[in-house]
């Protein structure tokens, strides 16, 4: 049975650039009473009123599968020191488009201390380094807080390129694990407080096996082995977890997630051929220099709603430099080699993406639904929605999307597992 469903978040009206207007917008009110620095005496900056607003082609699907399979189709801290040097608030909040920004709280929440945070959210966390041949990577888990409550699954997590999984992105973990799952994540290699040169990812089937080494040693543990498990993947996060698919044993995971994935990047993003070229005559040494032309604005092109830009904008882990050569380099390898394995996907997959995200299109994420071997597959396209569908769009829009999750991932339990509840 073939579904179609629109979903169109709340339009945010467009605002004039007076100097009042401006300055009433630029306020800083993260959520959280004990972090309001005050930006309304902050100038007016000549930037391109966000979101923007623009007309969106209807969508066409070809090829689809005989409506009699079974599918969907929607449209719609000291403890843990930082293994290098982190750039300066000042350095991370310089962003096009934005205006100078105060230095970032302790968290992306406020100045809340964690445990507290934790407790209120309703889950345990836990934090840990992770030894593996290619290097440390920093890990962290969320769980219901009543240890007695029963684990549906395990969910193991990809953040995206420049991320981490210590700022924003953690909203997603909270939320799966407040929906009685299991969640552990890992900060890829090169990026947040695991090893590697900042935002340089030169072998991506390297970086996944990296950190699919720790899902593994928790996915074939005692108490998560008998368990379905699920992986997901954001972004550039969506990527890796496709490479992770490709590179496991069959039977391993029950299903995919992917938030925006990056099988295909979008035209004006996408890395040039002839830079890529250039800089490989220099046998291999250009491969870490972070010298690639972009026309990425950092969060700039990922998030509509401006409030959550600012506290995004701020993650002192975030790597804010250009394109590093070897990482583009990958980009284009990974994506050419996902897609011509689509037809590799033979687990239930759920793919979501924003018609009006300007990082990864939109296009890859249908590829991979026409082109999967699974009779299982969902894929839902929001309406105007930006690249960063939880952390980045308004509360309604991104609680359709957490809603759309939770009703994929409770039904696919339901209906292929667990083995044992015994966890």
């Amino acid at each position: 049975m073939v579904e179609y469903f629109n979903v169109r978040p709340p339009t945010i009206p467009k605002c004039d650039l007076t100097q009042k207007s401006m300055a009433q917008r630029l306020h800083w009110s993260p959520h959280t009473p004990f972090f309001k620095p005050n930006l309304s005496s902050t100038p007016p900056h000549r930037f391109p009123v966000h979101p923007r607003s623009r007309p969106t082609r209807p969508l066409q699907f070809s090829n689809l599968p005989h409506k009699s399979l079974r599918f969907t189709l929607h449209r719609s801290e000291s403890k843990f020191p930082p293994p290098s040097p982190s750039y300066s608030p000042s350095a991370m909040a310089r962003l096009p488009d934005l205006p100078p920004l105060p230095p970032p709280p302790t968290f992306y929440w406020g100045e809340t201390p964690e445990e507290e945070f934790y407790k209120s959210q309703n889950v345990r966390n836990s934090k840990s380094y992770f030894e593996t041949p290619n290097g440390r990577i920093f890990t962290q888990s969320w769980l219901p807080i009543d240890e007695n409550q029963p684990i549906k699954a395990a969910v193991f997590m990809n953040h995206g390129y420049r991320n981490d999984i210590s700022w924003c992105f953690q909203k997603i973990c909270i939320a799966y694990a407040n929906w009685g799952y299991a969640v552990f994540a890992a900060d890829l290699l090169g990026h947040g407080r695991s090893d590697g040169i900042r935002a340089y990812v030169g072998d991506m089937d390297k970086a996944a096996a990296t950190s699919m080494e720790y899902f593994l040693s928790v996915r074939r543990s005692e108490r998560y082995c008998e368990l379905p498990a699920f992986l997901f993947g954001e972004s550039m996060g969506g990527l890796i977890t496709m490479l992770m698919y490709l590179q496991s044993e069959p039977d391993t995971w029950t299903g995919l997630i992917f938030s925006a994935a990056l099988f295909v990047t979008p035209e004006k993003l996408t890395p040039s051929k002839l830079h890529i070229t250039m800089y490989g005559l220099l046998f291999g040494l250009a491969d870490t220099w972070a010298v690639m032309p972009e026309t990425y604005k950092g969060p700039v092109n990922a998030i509509r709603d401006l409030e959550k830009l600012k506290i995004i904008a701020v993650n002192p882990k975030r790597y804010m430099g250009k394109h590093r050569v070897g990482t583009m380099r990958e980009v284009l390898r990974a994506t050419n080699f996902v897609q011509n394995n689509f037809h590799k996907v033979t687990v239930p997959f759920l793919a979501l993406h924003g018609t009006s995200d300007e990082v990864t299109s939109p296009s890859g994420s249908q590829m991979l639904y026409e082109k999967a071997s699974t009779e299982d597959k969902t894929l839902k396209l929001y309406e105007g929605m930006y690249h960063s569908l939880i952390q980045g769009e308004p509360d309604e829009a991104a609680n359709r999307v957490l809603a759309d999750m939770r009703k994929w991932i409770d039904e696919k339990v339901v209906q292929y597992g667990p083995k044992s509840n015994n966890n």
